[in-house]
């Protein structure tokens, strides 16, 4: 049973204007209640399309969901105050995913209303005129909502108990999963094919899906599905099916279909390009640039409009933009002196609503690893300093303390904006450690001579260590005090970028896809841009540099599969892109099986070794036990055979 009420719930939106090329933002009319019989106006389906685009912010901004793609990989682990949300995808030992679980049911309950209206704009829009260039915004948002939930589920029901890929208006008790191939190629393949041959090269609205959109989404699904025909580490499936293709292709031809899609995009860009710097694709003062082709939009404008108070507490919960504070430390509980003979205590870094700072909630960690392996190189590569935050700086004039000056490690002086602690970049030095909090609030050391305290990357914790600047909050209304830290944030989270064409053409390309580009002649397109240096975070400078040639030369002559996920968490980290990655390729179980992290207490620098208890039928997630609950009219055989095996 797919449950429907009769009442579709659409809730106000906004999209700001951004694009050039894009003069018109979408025509809001909020409704508290959207009913089926509504499909009946052509009104109705133009409302119906633009209720899709709101849907994106059920997920993306949502900090559980990036629990559910990004907890329990190489990228992190869960923090000193997670719960058993965080705790349990950690697959440590610290609880078990079940179908009670509540992150990985997320998708599973966002998607499926969306999918419905994508039904009824499909179903009814010929029916009044209404052009397919918008009725195949609907095909790709179905399309799109179809393969987020074939990647997380195995075979998911095309049916919703009116037929397949009908609209449903009436509440079933029963539901049948399709299997994987049918999915698709009777659902994704075909909405996003026709979604190219229809839709715009410029977006019809800012922020809307556009031929480019709809291929980088082909290409990734005939990737992934290539993977699933291939199947080289002998996961299971389910439903059970032959890795078979209905339309008699093998994962070869998937694979070169992936790399042909992905050279379109490239080759015919439409409004889209690559940002000179990675910097530039992440600093909030340029948030929907043009390497950003979908996002889930927000606004510190307007509470109606952003769907919740952008000033006041943010819900922590959807449609709010909250994933950032999941990987934020308590970086207030820092401190420094007032006094230069006798240690005072002053909180030194308040919380404030900069890209660096912001709400803390601690919940998700980054494993030492994160630090001193994949982004090992953090002088050459900018990405390391464009994802992370590694300084915390002064800021208590701005919380109305008066001290020009206060005094931090080696009793030395700082000034407002000068480095309160910093993260190392290596493990070349040895930081004298306090026993505990130390006076400094949080553990960290010192080095002689430095004023500011500081902590090496094998000394990472579950407590202490660099936020996620990338994704962290920008808001332009309160320039000289502290702003709006613990409001949700009101920048677009990023749902598609143009940069990913080159990943994944180049992975198509290792897989034994060929053309005009090899795999490494388009990683290093990533990479080049990698090496050029615009700003830099840690030391709070303008810094240009061009390392792009020492970047490219130092690109493997043969790209691998390893290679592509190590560069593909250099520019995606945090992002929720890892779990699908690592489940495509079929390495999470390889690449997430232990890590190493301090313990949860301030000062406990040891380095712990923790083993992941990862199993083949871990690579689904479960279906949650209210679809099983629901579904009434079903046997207890039936109900038992719907779920995922291992659950």
């Amino acid at each position: 049973m797919i449950k429907f009420n009769k009442k579709i719930v659409l809730g106000a939106f906004f999209f700001s204007l951004c694009l050039s090329s894009c003069n018109e933002i979408l025509d809001e009319q909020p409704r508290s209640n959207y009913t089926v019989d509504y499909f009946n106006t052509p009104d109705g389906v133009t409302a119906g399309v633009t209720s899709l685009y709101r849907s994106l912010r059920l997920l993306y901004g949502n900090g559980y969901f990036m629990s559910n793609c990004q907890n329990g990989t190489d990228e992190s682990t869960f923090a000193q105050s997670a719960d058993g949300n965080f705790k349990e995808l950690d697959f440590s030992g610290n609880g078990n995913v079940t179908p009670a679980s509540f992150p990985p049911s997320m998708i599973w309950g966002s998607v499926f209303p969306s999918i419905n209206t994508a039904n009824g704009i499909v179903e009814r829009g010929p029916q009044f005129g209404v052009a397919e260039s918008l009725i195949s915004e609907a095909r790709f948002f179905r399309a799109f909502d179809y393969f987020m939930l074939v990647q997380t589920y195995g075979g998911v029901p095309l049916d919703l108990g009116a037929g397949e890929l009908a609209l449903n208006t009436n509440a079933i008790t029963t539901s049948k999963r399709n299997t994987v191939p049918e999915v698709y190629t009777r659902g994704i393949f075909p909405d996003l094919r026709k979604a190219i041959d229809n839709l715009p090269a410029s977006p019809r609205v800012t922020g809307g899906v556009t031929k480019n959109v709809a291929r980088l989404f082909l290409a990734k699904a005939y990737l992934t599905y290539g993977w699933w025909l291939q199947n080289p580490n002998s996961i299971p499936t389910y439903p059970d099916a032959p890795r078979t293709d209905p339309d008699g292709h093998n994962a070869q031809w998937y694979f070169q279909q992936a790399y042909d899609t992905a050279m379109q995009g490239i080759t015919t860009p439409g409004p889209y390009a690559l940002q000179p710097t990675f910097y530039d694709v992440n600093v909030g003062s340029n948030d929907r640039n043009n390497e950003c082709m979908l996002y889930a939009d927000h606004t510190q404008a307007s509470a109606f409009y952003n769907e919740s108070d952008p000033v006041g507490f943010g819900s922590g919960w959807a449609p709010d933009n909250f994933a950032a504070w999941m990987q934020t430390w308590n970086y207030t509980n820092l401190k420094s002196s007032s006094s230069a003979t006798t240690f005072t205590a002053v909180s030194s870094v308040q919380r404030a609503a900069t890209q660096s700072l912001g709400r803390p909630w601690v919940r998700m960690a980054p494993p030492i690893g994160v630090i001193q392996n994949t982004f090992a190189d953090k002088t050459t590569d900018s990405r390391y300093d464009g994802t992370f935050v590694t300084t915390y700086r002064g800021n208590w004039d701005k919380a109305g303390v008066t001290n020009a000056v206060l005094y931090n490690a080696n009793n030395l002086p700082v000034q407002p904006g000068g480095a309160i602690l910093s993260f190392l970049n290596d493990d070349s030095q040895t930081p004298t450690y306090p026993s505990g909090a130390g006076q400094n609030g949080v553990g960290a050391g010192t080095l002689p001579g430095r004023a500011d305290w500081v902590v090496a990357p094998n000394g990472i914790s579950r407590i202490v260590y660099p936020g996620l600047w990338k994704i962290g909050t920008y808001r332009t209304d309160d320039p000289n005090g502290l702003g709006y830290p613990n409001a949700g944030l009101t920048r677009p989270f990023n749902v598609a970028k143009f940069s990913e064409f080159y990943f994944i053409a180049a992975e198509a390309a290792v897989k034994g896809a060929s053309g005009s580009m090899t795999a490494r002649d388009l990683i290093n397109v990533i990479r080049a841009r990698a090496g050029k240096w615009k700003f830099n975070n840690a030391q709070n400078t303008t810094y240009i540099a061009d390392n792009s040639a020492a970047m490219t030369a130092a690109t493997p002559s043969v790209i691998t599969i390893d290679y592509i996920l190590a560069e593909r968490s250099r520019e995606y980290y945090g992002e929720f892109y890892r779990w699908y990655d690592l489940v495509r390729t079929q390495k999470w179980g390889e690449y997430a099986a232990s890590y190493k992290i301090g313990g949860t207490a301030y000062g406990n620098h040891t380095p712990q070794t923790v083993t992941r208890n990862i199993q083949p039928f871990h690579y689904l997630r479960p279906i949650p036990q209210g679809q099983i609950d629901a579904m009434s009219g079903a046997t207890a055989e039936e109900k038992a055979k719907y779920q995922n095996p291992g659950y």
